[in-house]
């Protein structure tokens, strides 16, 4: 039995369990949190230099990897509250409206019916499923706007399969094609690594209807933001610029990896970030507005990786996002009754 329950319900108790926090567990829910730069930023990256990274994820055997990217469903209800949330779903959502636009009609389904069509057919699928269940998986994905999830569809199927047919026209599957490769760590990192260990999907976590805190800020928020920003960055961060400039090889990043999921960079950039935003004082509150969205975005990142997670009790989760979440959702996560944090260096190396 996986729970020692003598250890939280039972009167008499030696030792009650802590309402928050980690509870007694045989089979606790292991999680690492892998703090990414954005590889959109790094112009001169190659592909070939994630292999090391890669290697050692794979090694480590997560069996379901979250993203930092939105869901269907939530650009579904954004575009949809536009007034309340404007521009949001322009910024944040674009790619993922034109490959379900472009889905939907070869599959004929609109975002809430592919959504559910999706998870139909995923629990249909088994382990030796053809091609043909793949290519149609993706389509039924692209048009539910789940959009990593379709990449990993497609780059389970033999290069030769990734091709049109069973709702994936050639429009459909060039776009597939070109979103395989594109210069980002959901897809580079997060679907690659997906499609070696054999897992059908990734997991969108990221949010943004925090983003009312901001829109519905003084005027003047967008300014006094800039003006926090502006200034000397701090040792470790200007480090970090360093090491960016200087990648040219998978061990270099990988280097980079690690110094970037150290406990004090992380601290160092939400100190010159949220930190000083915090700490700069105006009658309209602007800097402490900024951090009450931030950590509004992460307890919404952190509910979204804990609701992929309860499909998996007692499995390894992989949770992909922007360096500068991961001290809030190391912070969060450690909150959760059978989530035990494993350390970067623990996967990655020293």
């Amino acid at each position: 039995m996986g729970m020692i329950v003598s250890a939280l319900m039972l009167p008499g108790a030696v030792a009650a369990a802590p309402l928050v926090g980690p509870w007694p567990v045989d089979d606790p829910s292991e999680v690492l949190v892998l703090g990414t730069p954005h590889l959109s930023g790094i112009e001169t990256l190659k592909p070939e230099w994630l292999d090391p990274l890669l290697d050692r994820l794979e090694a480590w055997k997560p069996q379901l990897i979250t993203i930092e990217g939105l869901s269907g469903p939530e650009c579904y209800l954004l575009r949809r509250y536009d007034k309340s949330w404007p521009d949001t779903a322009s910024d944040y959502c674009s790619r993922t409206e034109s490959l379900a636009a472009l889905a939907g009609k070869t599959t004929g389904l609109d975002m809430p019916a592919a959504e559910a069509a999706a998870e139909l057919a995923l629990a249909k699928m088994g382990p030796d499923a053809i091609p043909a269940a793949h290519r149609h998986l993706a389509a039924l994905f692209s048009a539910a706007g789940n959009v990593g999830s379709a990449a990993v569809q497609w780059l389970r199927l033999p290069p030769a399969e990734r091709r049109a047919g069973d709702g994936v026209d050639e429009a459909l599957a060039k776009t597939l094609d070109e979103l395989i490769v594109r210069r980002n760590e959901n897809y580079l990192i997060a679907a690659t690594l997906a499609a070696r260990l054999g897992l059908e999907r990734v997991y969108p976590t990221d949010d943004h209807l925090s983003d009312r805190v901001q829109a519905e800020a003084p005027p003047g928020q967008d300014r006094a933001m800039q003006a926090i920003w502006s200034g000397e960055r701090p040792p470790l961060a200007r480090q970090a610029q360093a090491m960016e400039k200087a990648l040219a090889d998978g061990a270099s990043l990988l280097a980079y990896y690690r110094f970037m999921n150290r406990a004090d960079v992380g601290e160092a950039f939400v100190r010159a970030d949220m930190g000083k935003a915090f700490a700069t004082p105006s009658p309209e509150h602007f800097g402490r507005r900024y951090v009450a969205w931030w950590e509004t975005r992460n307890l919404h990142m952190v509910a979204n990786v804990r609701a992929a997670m309860g499909h998996y009790p007692g499995q390894r989760a992989l949770v992909i996002v922007g360096a500068t979440h991961k001290p809030y959702l190391d912070a969060y996560l450690g909150m959760m009754h059978e989530i035990r944090l494993v350390p970067a260096a623990q996967v990655l190396g020293k």
